[in-house]
């Protein structure tokens, strides 16, 4: 790799050893370069204007001035430069002002060496973007993800994609659903109410630093630049995925409350937000299914599924959820079982709004590779049913709307 097209990295750290240590790791790098190393806040500034690092690695604690100030004194005067903040406080307010300062992303002290060369790489990548651009920020957050809308009068509607019974499927339409929703007139994120076990991220082989636990201790400050910051960017689509927590112990530090709320400030930045939840009734999810304003409910063929859903049905009834609110789709539907869609929409008195055929050649590879099926050929069958539950979704929410118009006007 030539020299031009390594990544030039800066390390700011009072301690000598620490700076050392870091020198050392990163030298086995092919397409790392250290072009310089910085004791203090005011020494990073002056070192930066001279060897015009892409990434500076930036200790946030130092006798002089604070990496914060440093990086948001850096970026003013070369906006290309990517600063990865290093702490051994992992507090979510130090996060946020790093953000805020424009660092791009954010790393406990000390990071696992596979964690920090990931993350000088995706630095690196977008300074060399915007150094092509003329060192602009543009429309760029400082997280690397273009920016999100601003906040708009209008509300976006919450779409949650229910299963009353585990694997039948639910993340598989919800992150396919999600895609097919989204455009730039109408952009969607795709919310991992799975707090536990969420795979969501996974599924469009992402893996983000940053998960719901991030806006989850911040959610009475929340703005659209931290939202954005902590938001995965699925480039292939341009959908927006806010993860799951990375340990199941950390689902407990979101309440249904915290969740909520998040909800509410996601439905002013989205057009479409879609809540992936687990088929068990958290406080997270029945939260999620009162703020919602479709429910995509998923069943299938097997006997169990639909007697959970009518379960389901009987409850959505007592917690007073309009039957019109509920879009009912049939996932993994195989025309071999003599259980028809028409005789389950008869035994449970509900239309079924959609149906997603059985198609294992096309669904589990996009599941295994991580590449949503329905990026691929639209016209393979489970394709097309996602392309109909999409168009459901969006006349239900249409009826909707008219419904409660025409009782508004009375």
């Amino acid at each position: 790799m030539a020299s031009t097209d390594k990544f030039r990295v800066l390390i700011v750290d009072d301690v000598a050893e620490t700076r050392e240590n870091v020198r050392k790791l990163l030298q086995f790098e092919s397409d790392v370069e250290v072009v310089g190393v910085a004791r203090t806040g005011r020494e990073a500034i002056d070192i930066a204007q001279e060897v015009e690092p892409d990434v500076i690695l930036m200790d946030i604690n130092m006798p002089d001035m604070d990496g914060i100030a440093a990086t948001e004194a850096i970026r003013q005067k070369r906006s290309f430069v990517q600063v990865i903040i290093l702490s051994v406080q992992g507090d979510p307010n130090y996060m946020r002002r790093a953000m805020l300062a424009g660092a791009r992303d954010f790393l406990t002290k000390p990071p696992m060496g596979d964690e920090l060369i990931s993350a000088i790489r995706r630095a690196g990548t977008m300074a060399h973007q915007e150094r092509a651009k003329g060192g602009t920020a543009s429309n760029v957050t400082s997280s690397g993800l273009p920016s999100i809308p601003s906040i708009s009068s209008s509300q976006g509607k919450i779409v949650v994609v229910y299963a009353p019974k585990g694997g039948l499927g639910c993340t598989t339409l919800a992150v396919n659903l999600g895609i097919a929703l989204h455009n730039d007139e109408t952009r969607a994120v795709i919310v991992d109410g799975n707090l536990q076990f969420g795979d969501v991220a996974i599924f469009i082989n992402e893996q983000g630093k940053n998960t719901i636990l991030d806006l989850a201790s911040i959610v009475d400050e929340l703005d659209p630049e931290i939202v954005g910051d902590v938001m995965i960017k699925h480039n292939a689509s341009g959908v927006h995925v806010l993860a799951a927590p990375s340990r199941p112990e950390q689902a407990e530090a979101v309440s249904g409350k915290d969740f909520l709320q998040i909800l509410q400030y996601l439905r002013r930045l989205y057009a479409y937000v879609i809540v992936d939840t687990p088929s068990l009734l958290t406080d997270v999810v029945l939260s999620s299914i009162d703020e919602s304003d479709i429910i995509v409910l998923v069943a299938t063929q097997e006997i169990p599924a639909i007697k959970n859903t009518r379960l389901f049905l009987d409850l959505a009834s007592s917690l007073g959820v309009d039957r019109e609110r509920i879009v009912f789709a049939m996932n993994r539907y195989d025309k071999r079982i003599g259980i028809t869609p028409e005789k389950i929409g008869e035994n449970l008195k509900t239309e079924i709004a959609a149906i997603i055929p059985l198609d294992e050649r096309i669904v589990i590879p996009s599941v295994n590779r991580g590449v949503p099926f329905i990026l691929g050929n639209k016209t393979q069958p489970a394709s097309r049913g996602i392309l109909a539950l999409a168009e459901s979704v969006r006349s239900r929410i249409a009826s909707v709307e008219m419904k409660e118009d025409e009782m508004g006007a009375r």
